[in-house]
């Protein structure tokens, strides 16, 4: 493992856009990291400073290039954000965007589902990395303690294997005081005491007679084989299988996997599968997302009611709320971002902004509408046509400031690149783009729609063929 951390980080190390490597092996004394012991974390500390990055590079082309360099058989690389994974790995288990989780009664049909499952996935589009945990090839020290054997020395079990815990474990003895720390003294046999089956059996055993008799006459020690972690979860066994993707939604990517498990892999008799990752998360935040839009809907109408106190203007506003999506959902595909929790934020930001957009523009022509009809000038469609054009045109300047100022202020979010800023920019390209499209279709759109509501309320213009014939009567 040591080995395998050293020749990791020279071969990062040499890549002149990383500052720092850091590695870890195993859990940490927590609870809180449940990491095995085959799951080695390699910390990569970039150049804080982009214009030192090499020309042309992207978070996403180095680690592509970080991952074609780190390529050793036996290992699967997942790349992720140390704080999230260790969010994700508290929240779910699953360090990757999507986790399979296999569960079932017995360890050795687990393990070959996971492995199915594995061959399954390895070859899919979008797919970048798929592991299934191994849960058996483990090896232990096996001591079988002959209780006849050291009932002869007056010994229980208890005696051996408090030995058994100082010698090979260690055992603190005392604290040592150094300042405001205090340090544990623990005591134990050296290394090269306690490194191989014949040196664990010549470990002495005192005995109560005083004596000393060596463990191997007072216990079996064999090397066994087991697993090196079992996972429980809703009281059954489970299995892992983490499965990494960086260019597919993960909603899409997940029901093509699906697809191609219920079509490739029969699970046996009271076996089944738990999708879980980011999405979990997704699946959880769709559940809100399906009440929350429509309430956000119902509360902008309702506001928009109290505002205007008729249905009508009502629904001239609510129009622009679709025409405003148009925007960020074509700003997204530019930028290349997909579906997510984030961006269904963003969209419902936007919502708002479109309909604060829309209120603007409402209110400057029910402003001309309203004045033209008290100086006695809203009785002909031309009149009408007349306050329209006054209210939408003579008002563009605090129209387009309104929605400028939003803009400017999304501006460095867009063009950061700061910690946060991925997931900052997906709440703030919807915005930005539905702001372009919101603007265009309140400034063209919305005024020909106010026109053709309000027209039914005035009269038609005397047409030239009613004024000939007016004329030849006189």
């Amino acid at each position: 493992v040591r080995e395998l951390h050293q020749q990791t980080a020279r071969i990062l190390d040499a890549f002149p856009d990383v500052q720092h490597v850091l590695g870890k092996a195993g859990r940490a004394l927590t609870a809180t990291d449940p990491a095995p012991l085959s799951m080695l974390e390699t910390t990569i500390i970039l150049e804080k400073d982009r214009s030192k990055w090499r020309e042309g590079v992207t978070m996403d082309s180095l680690i592509q290039e970080l991952d074609a360099a780190i390529q050793i058989p036996g290992l699967t690389n997942a790349w992720t954000m140390p704080i999230k994974t260790r969010i994700d790995m508290l929240s779910t288990g699953i360090k990757t965007p999507v986790g399979i989780k296999i569960m079932g009664s017995d360890l050795d049909s687990l393990a070959r589902v996971g492995e199915e499952v594995e061959g399954v996935l390895s070859g899919m589009e979008g797919v970048t990395s798929v592991y299934a945990e191994r849960i058996t090839g483990g090896r232990y020290i096996d001591l079988d303690i002959n209780r006849d054997q050291i009932a002869r020395y007056g010994l229980t079990v208890g005696d051996v294997q408090e030995v058994i815990m100082t010698a090979m474990g260690g055992m603190n003895v005392t604290w040592t005081v150094e300042g405001q720390a205090r340090y544990p003294v623990n005591v134990r046999y050296p290394r090269e005491r306690r490194d191989s089956v014949s040196d664990i059996a010549r470990i002495r055993v005192p005995t109560p007679s005083g004596a000393q008799v060596p463990l191997g006459q007072l216990a079996e020690i064999s090397i066994v084989d087991g697993p090196p972690m079992i996972k429980t979860e809703n009281a059954r066994k489970t299995v892992w299988v983490y499965v990494d993707t960086r260019d597919s939604d993960i909603g899409g990517f997940v029901k093509r996997l699906q697809d191609a498990i219920d079509a490739e892999i029969t699970l046996p008799a009271g076996y089944s599968l738990v999708w879980s990752g980011q999405f979990e998360y997704m699946e959880r935040a769709a559940e809100r997302l399906r009440l929350i839009i429509p309430l956000t809907l119902l509360v902008i109408f309702f506001l928009l009611y109290v505002h205007f106190g008729n249905v009508t203007e009502v629904l001239i506003v609510m129009l622009s709320l679709p025409f405003a999506m148009i925007g960020g959902v074509w700003l997204m595909y530019i930028l290349g971002f997909n579906m997510s929790v984030a961006v269904a934020v963003g969209y419902i930001a936007l919502l708002g902004l479109a309909a604060e957009t829309g209120v603007v523009m409402l209110v400057y022509l029910d402003e001309a509408y309203n004045r033209f009809k008290a100086e006695g000038r809203m009785n002909y469609v031309s009149e009408l046509r007349e306050a329209v054009m006054e209210g939408a045109v003579d008002r563009v300047r605090p129209k387009l400031m309104t929605v400028a100022t939003t803009m400017i202020g999304l501006l460095p979010i867009m063009i950061g690149h700061g910690t946060g800023s991925e997931v900052m920019k997906r709440i703030a390209a919807p915005m930005v783009g539905g702001l372009v499209s919101s603007t265009i279709l309140t400034l063209l759109i919305l005024p020909a729609v106010y026109y053709l509501v309000k027209r039914r309320t005035v009269e038609q213009d005397p047409s030239s063929e009613e004024n000939v014939e007016v004329v030849t009567a006189s």
